[in-house]
């Protein structure tokens, strides 16, 4: 078999689909739909290796309907009207496509009557958030579905059943994977089933028989395969995810010796792409507006870590750390963005005012766009008082700045001069 272990052991059914209960368990939302026979267009989103195409496979083939699987980013609108053609010809048609994110306005614009008339089923794929990333008019048409990243047991239930799968696995390969070697490939791969998958085939292929005509795979086969140091850190056995976890409480906390303790244990296990996830994170949610300049910064050091490498990756990480650390510290921009959000999510927008809304187009006047706008570089301070927000939440105040550091601080008694 050519094809990738990964590509092999994708469900066919969603009996198969690991993991996604809160999606595919019994009595969730995706499974009633199959069980109903009532499929509707859907986006499901996620971080790689979540099992988004995989899903819409298992979804098609336990409804018995055929599927086409394309990619915004690559299949020409042509392939779109390939596949309405099949559609029109054989009945209704579910279109898998990755990346829906990519979708530019010709595609949308051939898909949305079809869509409409049911003709074609969209299943979208994306990592990124839908809410922000894809267009509102396709958006609104389907039902948007979150996939969390994948538990370690359940990547190593993923990675048992390829072991022992005759016919589309490594069953037929005399093959012994030590204990630690398959926690390895499931903590390693960080909630990524084919990244496991992957790791798991090239050490099966790769690895010599011994002489007994066995493929052992033991640890150390596993971190050259996964390219990742193991991730036990001490004869304690502390978890990856209690390390990760106490580094960025310890940076939030503003505990020094306690955030470099835990950077050590990381970086003698290799694991850069970690580090580098939690400073970032630490860095806008933690100190945020208290010191701007924090992030920015942290991502400097984090690249001049990633060009040089380990050993010398630990100096710049090491400096980021320590300002990181005795940062003064401010959740209220995201705070604030959550509570928007929230408010977004529970149905409740509004109508954007007449005076905000877009005028570049010949009849807008009638319609009272823009009429009333009051243009703030046309008054002296810059400034003008006007309403922005719709009239449901005119009232509302998602910001409550801190005084934590004097950047923020200064924010404040803008925000509360301009909210006088």
């Amino acid at each position: 078999m050519n094809q990738p272990l990964a590509f092999r052991m994708r469900p066919q059914h969603i009996d198969d689909v690991i993991g996604q209960e809160h999606l595919v368990g019994k009595g969730q939302m995706i499974r009633r739909m199959v069980e109903a026979e009532r499929l509707y267009s859907m986006v499901l989103y996620g971080p790689p290796g979540t099992g988004k195409t995989s899903m819409a496979i298992g979804i098609a083939n336990s409804l018995g309907l055929r599927y086409k699987l394309l990619n915004a980013a690559i299949d020409k609108k042509k392939d779109m009207e390939i596949a309405v053609e099949e559609a029109k010809m054989s009945g209704q048609l579910i279109v898998i496509l990755d990346e829906v994110h990519r979708l530019d306005k010709a595609k949308q614009d051939f898909l949305l009557p079809h869509l409409e008339s049911n003709l074609i089923t969209l299943i979208g794929c994306t990592t990124s958030n839908p809410y922000h990333a894809i267009n509102p008019a396709i958006r609104s048409r389907c039902h948007i579905f979150e996939l969390h990243p994948v538990e370690k047991e359940e990547i190593i239930e993923a990675l048992e059943r390829a072991i022992h799968d005759d016919k589309n696995g490594l069953g037929k390969l005399s093959l012994v994977i030590e204990d630690e070697a398959l926690e390895h490939f499931a903590l390693s791969a960080n909630g990524d089933i084919r990244s496991a998958l992957n790791g798991l085939e090239l050490a099966a292929y790769s690895t010599p028989k011994d002489n007994n005509g066995e493929i052992v795979i033991n640890l150390q086969s596993a971190e050259a395969s996964m390219q990742k140091k193991s991730l036990t850190y001490d004869k304690d056995g502390d978890g990856h995810y209690d390390v990760l976890s106490a580094f960025q409480k310890s940076i939030r906390g503003s505990d020094t010796d306690a955030a470099l303790h835990y950077l050590a244990r990381l970086i003698e296990a290799g694991d850069l792409d970690s580090i580098a996830r939690r400073m970032l994170v630490c860095a806008y949610e933690d100190i945020g507006l208290a010191n701007p300049h924090a992030g920015p910064r942290t991502l400097a050091a984090i690249e001049s870590a990633e060009r040089v490498g380990f050993p010398e990756a630990r100096i710049p990480l090491s400096v980021a750390i320590i300002e990181l650390c005795l940062s003064p510290k401010s959740n209220s921009a995201y705070q604030a963005l959550d509570a928007a959000i929230s408010d977004i999510r529970k149905g409740n927008p509004g109508d954007i005012p007449a005076h905000l809304k877009d005028a570049h187009y010949k009849g807008a006047a009638k319609l009272g766009r823009g009429v009333e706008y009051k243009y703030p570089h046309s008054y002296e301070s810059g400034w003008v008082k006007q309403q922005y927000l719709p009239d449901k939440l005119k009232h509302k105040q998602y910001f409550h700045p801190k005084e934590t550091g004097k950047f923020e601080k200064n924010l404040k008694q803008i925000y509360k001069n301009l909210k006088g």
